[in-house]
């Protein structure tokens, strides 16, 4: 199942890159905090306006070892986009989740889920912007808040 998740988000990055003539495009790096372990992770990130003001956004999270165990997120974001400013705009997201968790000792066990939040978005300039996000991440056993402050490139 796990792999049939993450070549379904390759896939469906690769049918937004090939279709993405008419909307903005861009990679991005983050750094997150998720609140239930205290984990912090990198992230990495594709996001594609596929319609005006609305986007799409493939994300892998990998969080470092806290309290004996490390994870990782592979999420499916979607944004509005509400700009307030010709350089900054803020959006609510909701999208899916899938978290694997491995123990120090023991088996590693995977939940789906939802994810909810809002962003927002500075642009520096055409090609880089800075965003920050908070997201309730609403996963079996697992409910956290996730923050994320990341800097993307725009192609």
């Amino acid at each position: 199942m796990k792999k049939f998740l993450i070549l379904s988000l390759v896939a469906l990055a690769g049918v937004f890159s090939m279709n993405a003539a008419q909307g903005e495009k861009a990679f991005g790096a983050q750094f997150n905090y998720a609140s239930k372990h205290s984990m912090v992770g990198l992230g990495l990130n594709f996001q594609y306006e596929f319609v005006n003001n609305f986007r799409v956004e493939p994300e892998f999270i990998y969080y470092f070892e806290s309290d004996h165990l490390s994870a990782f997120n592979v999420n499916l974001n979607f944004h509005y986009l509400i700009h307030t400013s010709s350089k900054f705009a803020i959006y609510p997201l909701a999208g899916f989740s899938y978290a694997r968790v491995n123990p120090e000792i023991g088996d590693g066990f995977n939940r789906f889920g939802a994810n909810v939040g809002v962003g927002g978005e500075y642009t520096i300039n055409n090609r880089f912007a800075f965003y920050v996000e908070e997201r309730f991440q609403i996963l079996k056993d697992m409910n956290q808040s996730v923050t994320c402050l990341g800097f993307k490139y725009k192609f």
